[in-house]
């Protein structure tokens, strides 16, 4: 990729608890906006149904990237393909969130993302390849060097069929979990997006979805910025900083 441009950096309608996925596709009905990325992760299927209804009365014809719950249904993924085109599925890993149904079917197009654990070869080798969530993977930089090592392996070594971008802030953060972080799914500041210039071209694939719980106006100015930070930092070639 010699350039990142409009159709790389994708919008997203998210459905966690702080993002009203019904609000985000009337506003994609105001915005005239009709490519964006899906992440149904945070409904269960009757409610994912009703959200592909919704959908299907809005101006959206195109979802190149879908972010898969563990409980997906075979028919569902058909349903998307068909309908939005989609070409690429992120999905967890395993450990995380075992699949329950299978989607061996559409094994190339979903690739596993990284989150809190390292990606096994096993696992990997069952899939297209993997989902590289830049945010995640910034943590690991910055909290777990020894993980941070093995995942750029990784990501040197396979293909990486997909993207999410999301914010990180200088503070610490510590989820439900447990887990610290510096992550977020809402942005205050651009600037939370600088960390991106670090990597290089070859981590970005064509679907870098951003996953905010932001407005699809905020997103749009976030995706403004990060083309032109991403852009400016290639064009002048500086080394991968590692």
């Amino acid at each position: 990729m010699n350039a990142i441009g409009e159709k790389n950096i994708l919008v997203s309608i998210t459905t966690a608890h702080n993002s009203d996925w019904r609000a985000k596709i009337k506003e994609a009905a105001e915005l005239g906006i009709a490519t964006c990325a899906l992440f149904p992760t945070d409904i269960g299927y009757d409610e994912r149904k009703e959200c592909y209804r919704t959908l299907e009365k809005s101006p959206i014809r195109a979802c190149p990237m879908v972010h898969l719950r563990h409980d997906t249904r075979p028919e569902e993924i058909d349903y998307l393909v068909k309908r939005y085109r989609t070409q690429a599925f992120n999905v967890h890993c395993r450990t995380e969130y075992p699949l329950a149904y299978d989607l061996s079917k559409y094994a190339r197009r979903l690739f596993v993302e990284n989150v809190y654990h390292v990606l096994k070869e096993s696992e990997l080798k069952r899939y297209g390849g993997v989902c590289l969530d830049f945010a995640h993977l910034e943590n690991d930089r910055r909290r777990i060097k020894s993980r941070y090592a093995v995942m750029r392996k990784t990501f040197d070594s396979h293909k990486i069929g997909c993207n999410h971008i999301s914010a990180v802030i200088k503070n610490t953060l510590i989820n439900s979990e447990g887990h610290t972080h510096h992550d977020r799914h809402h942005y205050e500041n651009l600037r939370e997006f600088d960390y991106l210039a670090r990597y290089p071209e070859r981590y970005f694939s064509d679907f870098c979805a951003l996953e905010l719980e932001n407005t699809l106006s905020e997103q749009l100015g976030t995706k403004d910025y990060n083309i032109k930070l991403l852009n400016n930092r290639w064009q002048r070639r500086r080394p991968f900083s590692g």
